[in-house]
């Protein structure tokens, strides 16, 4: 059945004054709409400038045919999408670091003490190492004297042009330079989606997993991208002691990002992705939302 919304609304103004509205129809997609919603789209559509106060009134949903578009909840014009794993208390990320103690330092039950009746907080506490879920290396993360977290300028953490280079883990465990070829990757992010993030948090996912060669990572520098990502437990291959790939990379300031998942819901290109830490000094590794911005399609 197709609905309407029937409200009345008010609208404050920063500087002075107001506009109201009563017994206003709208239609909408679905069944209900968010006061938010409404008042969001109220000032986009009236394109209006200096709102503070907003209230909807009296409003009811109503079952009318429509008489024009219906109003499109999402009118944001990019989609989001979480390539990040979740970091909770006792997640192994890398065998043999310790894993998260994830845990209260006020409870609200204890913090009640301090505040009013109906007034309660709570105060978390983490302790980890800095490679823990999915993760951002820095040049001070391999060497003394490279750019820790807060010399690295947000333009390299943010928005980046990037490509989606897949590998599948089931056809090879070892990426080449030859797989790196055949695309624009100068100046751009470059994500290696090998699947291997479905093994996650399970036994197999620390041992003969998918990295990238030394050859690969030359290739990767004398292109002169920016940031390489991988879906993988590590991007060098662990079996020996040697880390090729992070020496390489990180000698010539290009960031890694480690144990990046959802890589499958991705296009090739055709978007940024961001990887943002904190701006910490004296660290060359620590955890990141990473995530990936694609332009709606009308």
């Amino acid at each position: 059945m197709e609905k309407r919304v029937k409200f009345d609304f008010e609208l404050y103004f920063t500087n002075g004054g107001s506009i109201k509205g009563q017994d206003f129809r709208l239609d909408i997609l679905g069944d209900t709409i968010s006061d938010k919603e409404l008042e969001d789209y109220i000032v986009e559509d009236l394109r209006l400038l200096m709102v503070g106060e907003t209230k909807i009134l009296n409003k009811e949903i109503v079952t009318e045919p429509h008489k024009r578009k219906p109003i499109n909840l999402n009118t944001e014009n990019d989609i989001l999408i979480d390539l990040s794993h979740t970091i909770e208390h006792g997640l192994i990320t890398y065998k043999g670091l310790p894993a998260p103690i994830v845990c209260d330092y006020l409870s609200r039950e204890n913090s009640k003490q301090f505040y009013a009746e109906g007034t309660e907080f709570q105060i978390g506490k983490i302790e980890m190492v800095t490679n823990t879920g999915t993760y951002i290396d820095c040049p001070f993360h391999r060497f003394e004297n490279g750019k820790d977290l807060s010399e690295v300028g947000l333009e390299c953490f943010t928005d980046l042009d990037t490509i989606v280079i897949r590998v599948p883990f089931s056809e090879t465990l070892e990426i080449t330079e030859e797989h790196l070829k055949n695309y624009e990757i100068r100046n751009r992010a470059v994500l290696i989606h090998t699947g291997w993030d479905n093994n996650w948090n399970t036994e197999k996912y620390y041992e003969n997993h998918p990295y990238l060669t030394e050859g690969a990572a030359q290739y990767l520098r004398d292109c002169s991208v920016k940031l390489v990502g991988i879906d993988s437990h590590n991007i060098d291959n662990t079996s020996g002691k040697t880390r090729p790939v992070h020496t390489i990379l990180l000698g010539a300031e290009i960031l890694i990002v480690e144990h990046l998942c959802n890589l499958y819901l991705l296009p090739e290109d055709g978007f940024t992705f961001s990887a943002i830490p904190p701006k910490f000094k004296g660290v060359g590794t620590f955890p990141v939302r990473a995530m990936a911005k694609l332009k709606k399609m009308d």
